[in-house]
């Protein structure tokens, strides 16, 4: 058996986004979506939340900021806090077993990107680098990823990030079933991708997501 996997999404836990948990597993059901990793930005919450609606949908993840990029972690049992040196965010996540890749790496628009120097000196602890993520406007940053990969012998992971329930299911890997963060390890290089960008409106409702986050605070 294989399932359709969206490595990379966001709930209303995170500050730009506006999904609710319990949404988000209906629209994954509609779309054929198989396995779903919930990272919502430093936290865990959304992806419990939705875990218990579905148990057999949901696997948590979160993506975290550290001192120099974003890090994309699936399987996560522990919260990891935000602004760690990716060196003690990694200890912490290889402590619980998670399964850990880097998100958009090469996305200069967006302040979790990393350079080539702090990817080279984590690469030996990671699983994975995000080759695809669907919001990345350039292709080159997305080839840039891929290219570091190929040439460092590093698995693939790609994701929509999607913020937004339209976004759902746009960058996938189809894979043969996993239940663990060892077992994603052995079939993630079977991983056949599906792939399409989403364009700058993608951005423009994470805004408006920000916005109207802030607006509620102030009523």
């Amino acid at each position: 058996m294989s399932f359709i996997t969206e490595f990379h999404c966001h709930t209303i836990y995170s500050k730009d986004s506006l999904v609710h948990p319990s949404d988000l597993v209906v629209a994954c059901r509609r779309k054929g979506i198989g396995r779903v990793f919930i990272s919502d930005h430093n936290t865990i919450k959304g992806a419990l939340e939705a875990q218990k609606l579905a148990p057999d949908l949901v696997i948590i993840g979160e993506e975290i900021m550290t001192t120099q990029g974003e890090i994309l972690a699936a399987f996560v049992t522990e919260e990891i806090p935000a602004g760690l040196t990716p060196k003690e965010a990694i200890a912490r996540l290889r402590e619980q077993g998670a399964f850990i890749s880097i998100s958009h790496p090469f996305d200069f628009m967006r302040s979790g990107h990393w350079d080539e120097a702090g990817l080279l000196e984590i690469l030996p602890q990671i699983d994975a680098i995000e080759t695809f993520n669907a919001r990345c406007l350039l292709p080159r940053m997305n080839r840039q990823a891929a290219g570091f990969a190929a040439r460092h012998g590093i698995p693939s992971t790609v994701g929509s990030d999607a913020h937004t329930l339209w976004e759902l299911g746009r960058a996938t890997l189809t894979l043969p079933n996993f239940n663990s963060a060892s077992e994603l390890r052995a079939v993630i290089r079977q991983g056949v991708p599906n792939l399409r960008s989403t364009g700058i409106h993608a951005r423009l409702a994470s805004r408006y997501a920000v916005l109207s986050k802030n607006l509620w605070k102030k009523s």
